[in-house]
């Protein structure tokens, strides 16, 4: 029997198509065995695959091309935005968070990141950085981060991917983020993630909030900071963060850049 399933591509973090994080939403139930077969075949950072549950409810599973992920970001903001503009609530494997969606982008709750402090001279060998002020495993929505705070420049830097998967498996960790503090407001972040068969992120809001909270600990910028990524890979993305504690909050701007359906 044939399945046929309805889908659309949005680049999130940006206002134009080809730009920002791509993600594929999946907009029909999907049988659970083809999900991860999809997300492969899609090959994008994340696809996702809502199930509306009420009039402003869904429940969402999140794929890379190898896993499933309790949470992510992009996704979640690109999801709501593509269900339609409303106060979403959104349910997944990790976390129950606020999604607030219009027509131009949408903004996230987000839990409040737990650090526990990492080796620093590891993760600046494993990003080839001459140091790093502070590196931490931060977690928030059942999702850890490895984030590497540095004052030095990170647009030429050449992690060490085998390395750096190293230090992920190790602290459990799905990504490997560094950041430089640009000024108080803005933030130059970089995020690799090879054993989700990921080299390097365009966009990541589930990182986002622990970064610029972890910058404002150790920098003291600002509470509202944008985060600035994916330029290293042509793929520029502006992630708007609110830093305050217990009231974590990550946006940005989306736009459709495709749709049709997947015939199986």
């Amino acid at each position: 029997m044939t399945v046929e399933l309805a889908y659309r591509i949005v680049d999130v973090f940006t206002t134009r198509p080809l730009a920002g994080n791509a993600l594929c939403v999946v907009l029909d139930p999907c049988p659970d065995p083809l999900q991860q077969a999809l997300a492969r075949e899609v090959n994008l950072s994340e696809t996702t695959f809502p199930v509306v549950t009420g009039a402003s409810s869904y429940d969402v599973r999140i794929f890379t091309p190898r896993s499933e992920l309790p949470f992510a970001g992009h996704p979640s903001i690109g999801t709501a935005w593509t269900l339609g503009p409303a106060t979403w609530t959104q349910t997944t494997p990790g976390a129950t968070v606020v999604v607030e969606a219009d027509a131009t982008g949408a903004v996230m709750s987000q839990p409040d990141p737990v650090f526990v402090p990492l080796d620093p001279a590891l993760a600046a060998a494993a990003a080839g950085l001459p140091g790093a002020e502070a590196v931490a495993a931060a977690s928030a929505g059942g999702l850890r981060h490895v984030v590497v705070a540095t004052e030095a420049p990170i647009e030429a830097a050449v992690p060490d991917l085998g390395a750096v998967e190293a230090i992920c498996r190790a602290a459990r960790a799905a990504t490997f983020c560094l950041v430089r503090r640009l000024d108080d407001r803005t933030l130059h972040v970089r995020v690799f993630a090879p054993g989700e068969g990921i080299a390097e992120d365009p966009g990541t809001g589930s990182a986002a909030g622990p970064i610029a909270v972890l910058a404002r600990r150790q920098w003291g910028t600002g509470t509202d900071v944008t985060v600035l990524q994916g330029a290293e890979i042509g793929r520029p993305c502006r992630i708007e963060v609110h830093a305050e504690d217990g009231a974590v909050r990550v946006g940005g701007r989306v736009t459709t850049c495709a749709e049709g359906r997947f015939t199986l």
